[in-house]
């Protein structure tokens, strides 16, 4: 038999030794953007540092890390060789490798900098295309500083642990590491997404904030973190508290981890389910306000799964571009083929869309006047809502894009698909988005004026975009059976707004087709129905891979 049978040809090569950065004309064009007022110096400082992130994330090293940390998920260890418990998980190097370098790129420093959250948030969209399991903690370890900051004393305390750009894994005092990672503990059994159902006591130590919990959390992420957010019931009512996983003293806290859930992706990071049992925690601001005091991670938690999911969609997109670009069927190129170049283009305006809205959100952060945050109380629920469901069809037609190639564990197709439902679970599924939105239009008029405006900064440049914002305004001003409308309502929202800001800011030919089909109504059910009659091959072009 002979040993070569055939040349192997018409294959797409790997996609490798790429800037993930500079290569996304919609990522980097929008920080430009959003920097254009920054004083001098930034701008170039902020691309220099998102060009070494971004040929980082796109090199075999960095892929390899990915694939690795998939490939050989944690490991929960209860006890020591002589049946002492010390709940402790095992990762493999690769993971630690991720985080590290995650850390190392400021991606859990955005509170004090200039543009911050803006270079913050095109950093995780960088570095979560090598892979998004560690993402969580980074997302976390950010997202706890401001509720932190309701206490002075343990802001100054722990914010300098939480935003250093040095990684140090194991369990050890707080005090004797350079950085330190945070988690949050809020679901229970009973509870899930009720958390003011959870059943987690605490009882007060002395008049100094000490207090031992005794109770469960049903969800911990990355339960190796060194101090975790979470809320529990004190005589004050619902209370947030600071639990550290080691005391002062170098002793353990008490913190039981049952089990590692078996989950369906995010794989390589370990989500637990937790027992305190006189456990010892810090409260974070009053008693009885727990929720309010930890609202504003759960709004930063919620930005980072738009960004997840926006990462996630690019890479999708960035895989199925090149395989079609590289792949001839029936005499040409799938990338020069009409169908293929009109679902190409469909996917390709979901990713601008979702990649625009992430940028303006961070942007609205940096910004901080009281007329952005009143954008951010309503535009945050709506992105994370729309966002986050748009994830999984887009991911799932992109792996189509590479047929059976696509559907095989080598190309990576499987792992961004099961992957994309994540971060519409996380920090509040579909329903308590939409309920948050209603929530925010009933008691916070404020917030709904400053999204109208936002919103309405683009009027008379479309008109599908204006007749969409008159419908929304007719659905929102009928308030009868809102609550079972809520996800429609929602759905309006966030397609409306992602319209005004490509009407803005993309090219005409993008925003045509946006408002021709996700507003005007000319598509189909799935992807690939854009009216034949737009310039999909401009589209197509832009979101191929340049540099």
């Amino acid at each position: 038999m002979a040993a070569t049978t055939h040349t192997v040809s018409n294959q797409a090569p790997l996609l490798t030794a790429y800037d993930v950065y500079g290569s996304d004309r919609v990522l980097s064009e929008g920080v430009e953007r959003h920097l254009a007022g920054a004083e001098p110096g930034l701008a170039a400082q902020v691309r220099g540092e998102l060009t070494d992130l971004g040929r980082a994330a796109g090199s075999r090293q960095a892929q390899d890390w990915g694939a690795l940390a998939n490939e050989n998920p944690p490991k929960l260890r209860t006890h020591d060789r002589y049946g002492n418990r010390i709940d402790e998980v095992e990762f493999h190097p690769s993971w630690h490798r991720l985080l590290g370098h995650a850390v190392g790129a400021g991606l859990t420093d955005a509170w004090g900098r200039p543009a911050g959250h803006l270079r913050r948030a095109a950093g995780f969209f960088v570095w979560s295309q090598a892979e998004s399991g560690h993402g969580c903690p980074v997302s976390m370890t950010h997202a706890a500083v401001p509720a932190l900051r309701t206490d002075p004393v343990l802001a100054a305390e722990w914010e300098p642990r939480l935003t250093s750009h040095v990684y140090e894994e194991g369990l050890r005092p707080a005090g004797q590491k350079a950085g330190v990672l945070f988690g949050m503990g809020m679901t229970e059994k009973q509870g899930g997404s009720d958390v003011r159902a959870n059943t987690t006591t605490a009882v007060a130590l002395d008049a100094s904030g000490e207090y031992l919990l005794t109770g469960h959390k049903w969800f911990c992420s990355a339960p190796m973190c060194d101090g975790f957010l979470v809320l529990a019931q004190a005589p004050g009512g619902l209370t947030c508290f600071l639990v550290p996983r080691v005391l002062p003293d170098g002793t353990r806290n008490v913190f039981a981890i049952q089990r590692l859930k078996d989950k369906l992706g995010n794989r390589s990071n370990a989500s637990s389910e937790v027992e305190f049992d006189g456990t010892w925690a810090r409260r974070v601001g009053e008693e009885g306000r727990g929720v309010r005091t930890i609202i504003e991670m759960v709004a930063a938690t919620r930005l980072d799964c738009v960004i997840g999911s926006a990462s996630l969609m690019r890479q999708a997109l960035t895989q199925a571009a090149h395989h079609a670009e590289h792949r001839s069927a029936f005499g040409s190129p799938l990338i020069d083929q009409p169908l293929m170049r009109n679902v190409l283009a469909d996917l390709a305006l979901e990713s601008e869309a979702a990649t625009t809205l992430t940028l303006r959100l961070a942007a609205a952060y940096d910004a901080g006047t009281d007329q952005e945050r009143a954008f951010l109380r309503l535009a945050v629920p709506v992105a994370k809502y729309w966002v986050t469901k748009r994830c999984t069809p887009m991911v799932a037609e992109a792996l189509e894009c590479l047929g059976g190639n696509g559907y095989v564990e080598e190309s990576g197709m499987p792992r961004l698909l099961r992957e994309s439902p994540l971060n519409s679970i996380w920090e509040g599924s579909g329903n308590v988005q939409a309920l948050d939105v209603l929530r925010a239009l009933q008691r916070e008029p404020l917030a709904l004026g400053a999204f109208l405006q936002e919103v309405g900064l683009a009027r008379g440049a479309d008109h599908r975009l204006d007749s969409a914002i008159k419908d929304l305004l007719t659905e929102l001003a009928d308030l009868e059976g809102i609550e079972a409308r809520a996800r429609r309502v929602v759905e309006r929202m966030a397609l409306v707004l992602q319209g005004s800001l490509l009407v803005r800011w993309a090219p005409p030919e993008v925003a045509d087709a946006f408002c021709a089909s996700r507003l005007g109504g000319d598509w189909g059910a799935a992807f690939g129905t854009l009216p034949h009659s737009l310039d999909l091959r401009s589209i197509v072009e832009r979101a191929r891979i340049t540099g």
